[in-house]
């Protein structure tokens, strides 16, 4: 189902906030130089208010490498949240979207400034003083920006019908 990124880009992206409470990440898709697809998990992604948003690539090597042949991307945002499925499938449809997809194109790699820092600190500040919390997330300083273009919602037939 085609969604209009201009005209509904505030609720795409309060879509993929609160798929991202459920599921922790999104997947993104690219291609690499022998035209083989790959998909990549990326917990860092954020949304600006311009059909643009950003990645933190600390971990995501190929997504990079992938880039230099083919910058075309998709991002699948997924609710997989057990009582989201449950109340759906017992009222026979979805109160909103199980999942989005956005089309886009990565851009350069660059420093992150201190407002993209803090924002990600911000999201994973539950986990500071865990082990991993360091090994993960303490040097996140290198992001890639993404310019989105197209976005479409996960149709599963009737149980999306309502939706627009």
């Amino acid at each position: 189902m085609k969604l209009n990124i201009q005209e509904q880009w505030s609720q795409i992206k309060e879509q993929i906030k609160k798929n991202r409470r459920k599921n922790m990440f999104v997947s993104i898709a690219s291609v690499n130089a022998d035209n083989e697809p790959t998909v990549t998990p990326i917990g860092s992604l954020f949304l600006n208010n311009d059909f643009t948003g950003f990645y933190f690539e600390k971990f995501a090597s190929k997504l990079g490498k992938n880039s230099l042949n083919n910058k075309k991307i998709c991002v699948l945002s997924v609710n997989n949240g057990k009582w989201f499925w449950l109340k759906s499938l017992f009222k026979g449809r979805f109160n909103s979207f199980p999942g989005i997809k956005l089309y886009g194109e990565l851009g350069e790699k660059r420093e992150a400034t201190e407002k993209e820092k803090r924002a990600m600190q911000k999201r994973v500040s539950a986990a500071k003083g865990l082990k991993g919390y360091d090994y993960l997330w303490k040097d996140m300083s290198q992001i890639r920006e993404i310019v989105f273009t197209k976005a479409e919602a996960i149709n599963l037939a009737r149980m999306t019908r309502n939706l627009k």
